[in-house]
């Protein structure tokens, strides 16, 4: 079983930037796709970009594409989103989530959260 603990969020001002993590552990996480995803106040969660196992494609929202980089380094069993260029509506509850497939990644296994507040 695979178990994903993340960190990384906080408060910043929008313009601002964060870089999330979140830490595997399991001798699968090297084969598994890996995603974040968000859940806003009064919203329910919603895709925010993806990586598959070997890091060499990743998927991004439309509304984080060209501001969010997610990446992974396999040999450190974590998974990053680097956020930049952040807005007040990227303020949710990130999570990550593991799966054998991007397409799965809904279904895996999910982290605890963290939580993103951007002020304006």
């Amino acid at each position: 079983q695979v178990q994903l603990v993340e960190s990384g969020g906080g408060l910043v001002q929008a313009g601002g930037s964060l870089r999330l993590s979140c830490a595997a552990s399991g001798r699968t996480f090297s084969r598994y796709a890996m995603g974040w995803f968000r859940q806003a106040p009064g919203k329910e969660r919603e895709f925010v970009a993806t990586i598959r196992w070997s890091g060499s494609s990743a998927d991004y929202a439309a509304s984080v594409k060209g501001r969010f980089t997610i990446s992974r380094d396999n040999a450190k069993n974590t998974v990053y989103l680097q956020m930049n260029s952040l807005k007040p509506e990227d303020t949710a509850v990130y999570y990550c989530a593991a799966a054998p497939s991007v397409a799965t990644l809904p279904t895996g296994y999910w982290g605890q959260g963290t939580q993103v507040t951007v002020s304006s």
